[in-house]
């Protein structure tokens, strides 16, 4: 059984209606066809974790790790989120963790597969999936990690540098931005980014979402 829900108006190759749990709303994305992404990809890599999460945590795309596993940060950005989750004393088992766009974009690099931010039409057409989501696990916190994420919830003009870590009203919960841990990776001490730094912000950010939960 479900109720009726205009995920993706006309669009005749995808369902049209939300189902009353995250399985059957997964199996319906595992044959999305909505941009031209999943065409060079293992599979749709949905969200992960309990359908009563408090917390959601929306991140950009998956990785080339988390295309072969088909599990959102599974990667070297994904320990980094649980070391950070850790010293902030919130439960990653707790939360749902997503993306806003549910295929990875990349490009070749010899036999390696780089990283392409997604576009604005990527971010449009799995829109659907992660509102589905929310609508789903209906979340107390929304914590969005990075500018992609960010600008999908909140719009074209959210800047991350400016705006991370300051929780605001969405919707009818709370979103905190911050940054995605895969920044912190990428820090480079010559353009006067420090990675311990970096990573105390991030912890701290995600302090904030954990204290809205109390």
């Amino acid at each position: 059984m479900t109720e009726p829900l205009d995920l993706f108006g006309d669009t005749a190759d995808t369902a049209t209606e939300l189902p009353h749990d995250l399985d059957a709303l997964r199996a319906q994305a595992a044959g999305c066809t909505r941009c031209e992404l999943y065409q060079d990809t293992t599979q749709t890599v949905f969200g992960t974790g309990p359908a009563t999460a408090r917390l959601v945590m929306v991140g950009e795309q998956p990785g080339d790790q988390e295309d072969r596993e088909g599990a959102p940060f599974v990667g070297p950005a994904g320990r980094l989120l649980d070391e950070a989750l850790d010293e902030a004393g919130v439960a990653r088992d707790d939360a749902y963790v997503t993306n806003a766009v549910k295929h990875f974009n990349f490009r070749y690099q010899g036999k390696r597969r780089i990283h392409e931010t997604p576009k604005a039409g990527h971010i449009r057409a799995c829109r659907p999936w992660l509102d589905a989501e929310l609508a789903l696990v209906k979340p107390q916190v929304l914590l969005t990690l990075g500018a992609t994420a960010g600008k999908a919830l909140l719009g074209p003009k959210f800047r991350i540098t400016a705006e991370r870590g300051e929780p605001r009203p969405w919707n009818d919960l709370t979103l905190v931005p911050t940054i995605h841990p895969s920044a912190i990776l990428r820090a480079d001490p010559a353009r006067g980014q420090d990675r311990d730094e970096m990573f105390a912000g991030f912890v701290a950010d995600l302090r904030t979402a954990g204290e809205l939960l109390r």
